[in-house]
């Protein structure tokens, strides 16, 4: 093939690629990687970044691993963090393992803690390299693929549409039975029951019990499937956390259990009740520097913990769902600044709409418009604060290797009466003349 030629075809390559994502992902799933590998390697990541959203990880997987080094790590930096580690989660550790250290710190980071399933969780049981299907392939596709993955424990087939999202299953009997020409879709059946990947292992039990299953899936919240919990898998992994429970019991966890021993336990909380104690000195100083303020205008020592209040239940709702959103892996670290600019517009709001209430009740007691002014706009400023602290604080802790569950909630607790007394105090002495 000549230059010229060989150019045009990359251009149309690529422009069908870039234009048509899930019909380029459906060809390159009908070709074998061989043939197909040597047109892909030609095009950029970020023509490839849409297409490996939409094919099924396990080819996704097989390719990648065959893509030039400089390639594979700037596409799975480039995808979604979750598309890249459904990918990464079919290949076996020691692949894994390479690909991670060829991305960046902090992606990889990122990466390897969205692989990091709680212990005796759904993530931590399922099998990942149980291959997903679309409708429309033919049972002799789905009966070459399958005996290419080589997956004898499986008991279903399950299909996803193009995103994904799990939509239906395939009995293995169905499929041994239909002719070789039907499409998959004509033989699927409703999926009877999923988890999510952190659903913990009681709920796994209790959901093979109800619907009396053979193997269940994994999903992620928008319905992406993940894995597959095979019954016989679930059985031994009970019985390995059986064994598992009695050597625990000489006391050698490294987390705190409600049965932990009380030295266990002061040794994990000592440090933080100490961390306490001196941010609690460190808001004490805040209110010494306004002595001579308080001193004039008794008032504002009744009011003041009426802010420092609101802006803690503030920054506790803004923590609470910051936090949820890192255990159910909605949001990871890269999210930072979308989270913490919604929780501040949150904060604001509510603050508008506290400082009217409080305002009025204020003005009611003591029939000063100074006093009103001051406890408003104390309020609002201190409100947003607290948002963006109930947002940034936990992501941060978790970025630093910290566990956020045991030490988001003293930071906020420093940050959150800081900012309530300084804000109020400090604008009271601003506007002093006019209470």
């Amino acid at each position: 093939m000549s230059p010229d030629i060989t150019e045009v075809a990359t251009s149309l390559n690529r422009y069908f690629l870039l234009n048509y994502p899930a019909e380029a992902a459906r060809h390159i799933e009908s070709f074998a990687v061989a043939d197909i590998l040597p047109s892909l390697q030609e095009q950029p990541a970020e023509v490839l970044g849409p297409v490996w959203s939409k094919l099924v990880p396990l080819v996704a997987a097989t390719l990648t691993r065959q893509l030039p080094e400089p390639l594979a790590r700037q596409l799975l930096t480039d995808i979604p963090p979750g598309d890249a580690v459904r990918i990464l989660f079919q290949l076996p550790q020691s692949h894994r393992e390479r690909l991670l250290a060829l991305l960046g710190p902090g992606t990889r980071n990122e990466l390897s803690q969205l692989m990091s399933y709680p212990q005796d969780s759904a993530g931590r049981l399922m099998d990942t390299r149980i291959p997903s299907y679309h409708g429309d392939m033919t049972v002799t596709e789905a009966l070459d693929s399958l005996r290419q993955a080589k997956m004898k424990t499986a008991r279903s087939l399950y299909l996803v549409d193009s995103e994904g999202r799990i939509s239906a299953r395939v009995l293995l009997q169905d499929l041994a039975l239909a002719e070789p020409e039907s499409r998959l879709e004509e033989l699927a059946k409703p999926v009877r029951a999923t988890v999510q990947a952190i659903a913990t292992r009681e709920e796994v039990l209790d959901t093979f019990a109800k619907y009396i299953l053979l193997d269940l899936p994994v999903v992620d919240l928008n319905g992406v499937l993940l894995g597959v919990i095979i019954n016989n898998s679930l059985v031994q992994a009970v019985q390995e956390e059986s064994s598992a429970d009695i050597q625990t019991m000489v006391g050698v966890s490294r987390e705190e259990r409600a049965l932990s021993s009380p030295l266990f336990a002061v040794k994990k909380r000592m440090p933080w009740l100490q961390i306490n104690l001196l941010t609690a000195f460190l808001a004490a100083a805040v209110v010494g520097l306004f002595e001579h303020t308080i001193a004039q205008v008794t008032a504002l020592a009744i009011l003041l913990p009426v802010v420092a209040g609101q802006s803690g239940n503030a920054g506790a709702q803004a923590l609470a769902v910051t936090m949820r959103g890192l255990a159910l892996r909605e949001i990871t670290i890269r999210h930072w600044f979308t989270v913490m600019f919604k929780e501040v517009r949150v904060g604001f709001l509510n603050g508008l709409a506290i400082a009217t209430t409080c305002g009025a009740g204020v003005y009611i007691w003591s029939q000063s418009w100074g006093l009103v002014a001051v406890i408003c706009l104390s309020m609002v400023l201190a409100m947003v604060t607290a948002g963006f602290a109930g947002a940034v604080v936990p992501i941060v802790l978790v970025r630093m290797g910290q566990d956020p569950a045991q030490s988001s909630s003293i930071i906020l607790t420093t940050v959150t009466d800081v900012a309530g007394f300084f804000s109020f105090l400090g604008i009271a002495t601003l506007m002093m003349r006019f209470l």
